[in-house]
């Protein structure tokens, strides 16, 4: 993805799979299951949030107090409520023919259409499947064939001197993530689901077998550490921003089907 990707061509599902207004006989969801029959047991919220959340939050206060030093939650950053109804996800399988889902491990593309993955792979994660077996939607999007979706997103207005944003966005199933890794700074955003965060500071390599899932991580190796080996961890709901510093160790959780968007800055 070109770092200077036009905020414009990131919400190709934004709109299409973001709350929606409650109607009579209208289950509230658009068809974008939350969790259903088989998610996965272990997907909830942590205990207690570790992440500090701030709304309102200066740009001043923003460099100063975590852009270089720790992640935090930001509320009311951004607006990309939506007022209209969210097509549900079998309308959105015919509005592109290909789609570009990665491996959780170790991160190459598969071609595949589109409606393949929302029919067959937008479904609870598998705790015993592999980070090579497992696809997810996110990162290498086509956005000339998604670009007839795509409405306004208000990016995170903050930036960092000397970086460019470059914008992903993805969608998931409940349970599903990415384990462990790190890269420059960035901002994600919850648009819609729920999404469980696990950070270390660089100093502090976690311990996760690269071709094992977020799910069984938390599933083995999370309950044997010691309280000082435990990550920084939170939930971020939906409307809510993640910022994470560079070069922080991270991994995700996906607690519900969950749309999101990331702002790299690279």
């Amino acid at each position: 993805m070109a770092p200077g990707a036009r905020p414009l061509l990131l919400l190709a599902v934004w709109t299409l799979a973001a709350p929606v207004l409650r109607g009579a006989g209208d289950t509230g969801d658009g068809g974008w299951q939350r969790r259903g029959p088989g998610a996965p047991a272990a997907v909830a919220e942590e205990e207690r949030c570790a992440v500090e959340r701030r709304a309102d939050l200066s740009y001043a206060e923003f460099v100063q107090q975590y852009a270089f030093s720790r992640p935090v939650i930001l509320q009311r950053l951004t607006d990309n409520s939506v007022s209209c109804r969210a097509p549900p996800p079998h309308l959105l399988a015919g509005t592109c023919r290909r789609s570009r889902p990665v491996l959780t491990r170790p991160f190459p593309t598969v071609d595949l259409p589109f409606q393949d993955y929302v029919e067959h792979l937008l479904h609870p994660q598998d705790p015993s499947s592999l980070g090579n077996d497992t696809l997810y939607f996110f990162g290498d999007n086509d956005f000339s064939e998604w670009a007839s979706l795509f409405q306004h997103y208000s990016p995170p207005p903050f930036s960092l001197l000397g970086t460019t944003a470059a914008y992903s966005f993805g969608i998931a199933g409940a349970g599903s993530g990415v384990p462990f890794h790190w890269h420059g700074p960035g901002f994600s955003e919850v648009i819609y689901g729920r999404k469980r965060w696990f950070l270390y500071p660089p100093e502090k390599t976690p311990e996760f077998h690269p071709n094992k899932t977020t799910l069984a991580w938390l599933q083995d190796v999370y309950p044997t550490l010691a309280p000082s080996e435990r990550p920084l961890e939170c939930t971020v709901q939906a409307g809510e921003v993640l910022y994470f510093p560079d070069r922080w160790w991270h991994a995700t959780l996906n607690l519900d089907t969950s749309v999101f968007i990331s702002t790299f800055l690279g």
